[in-house]
């Protein structure tokens, strides 16, 4: 194997190591990558695809719900559910996390609180999309310089 492909696997390992250490995925991932096998080799990138889309489009939905003048917090509480049960599903514990948070305040019809915890939620879902796609990204150099990825669990 030649340095430049160890180095890669060993980056590769490094980012997908912190991603645990930091707390933006748990061991649901490990799960969702247990799916994935030779028939369908790409489930978990396109799981997590899928994750992207539909959370792009609940934090808009949510931008907007809270916007309006007379706020439907059942509504925004029903996004908010939704967005917590599709992270959690993929492991991305800090987006669940924050989806708990806001639960709280929405129950409570807390709207200056749900604003704070909405651009906390943006801000978490934007940190494990960056992370996941560098992830991906380095997985997919790894695999195009003739390497494989390895089936991994995180370091402790």
């Amino acid at each position: 194997m030649d340095a430049g492909l160890s180095q890669m696997q060993r980056r590769s390992v490094d980012h997908w190591n912190s991603l645990f250490k930091e707390g933006i995925l748990d061991s649901q991932y490990l799960e969702l990558q247990e799916l994935q096998d030779e028939s369908n080799p790409e489930f978990a990138v396109e799981t997590v695809s899928l994750f992207f889309t539909n959370s792009e489009k609940l934090l808009d939905d949510l931008s907007s719900d809270l916007a309006q003048q007379n706020v439907d917090f059942k509504r925004v509480a029903a996004h908010v559910h939704q967005l917590k049960g599709s992270s959690s599903s993929i492991g991305a514990s800090r987006v669940k996390n924050a989806c708990i948070a806001f639960q709280d305040f929405c129950r409570v019809k807390n709207i200056p609180e749900c604003l704070r915890c909405l651009q906390q939620l943006k801000q978490e879902f934007l940190l494990v999309k960056s992370k996941l796609e560098n992830l991906f990204d380095l997985q997919k150099q790894v695999v195009a310089a003739g390497g494989s990825i390895p089936k991994m669990q995180p370091s402790e």
